[in-house]
């Protein structure tokens, strides 16, 4: 079992939850945060004035998958995700030992 997590652009959020929907990949947690790699800072005016913002928003997506879903889980993100543009995100894949459903205290791959 895998999570895989990743930071996208917020107006990115819709196509790739279509696309898991359509996928078969029903489990998504999807956080606001703001962050930034190598994306320089936003340079802005507000009613005359200029501001700079360093922390960018962003979309945080979790997903919890078997092994074999992996693949087509990240090919998916890149696909939907993608803009071509600095900024885009990250994906991180992390080993998960194991998953517990608190309702039926189901175990392993069944609790996902």
């Amino acid at each position: 079992m895998k999570k895989i997590e990743a930071i996208i652009r917020n107006e990115k959020l819709s196509e790739v939850r279509k696309a898991l929907l359509e996928a078969d990949i029903l489990g998504i947690t999807v956080y606001e945060v703001r962050g930034r790699g190598r994306q320089k800072d936003l340079e802005l005016q507000f009613r005359g004035r200029e501001y700079k913002i360093d922390l960018l928003p962003k979309i945080k997506i979790e997903l919890m998958i078997g092994d074999n879903d992996v693949e087509k889980a990240v090919n998916l993100l890149i696909r939907t995700a993608s803009t071509g543009q600095i900024g885009d995100g990250k994906i991180t894949i992390l080993p998960i030992d194991d998953i517990i459903r608190i309702r039926t205290g189901e175990r392993g791959e069944e609790a996902i």
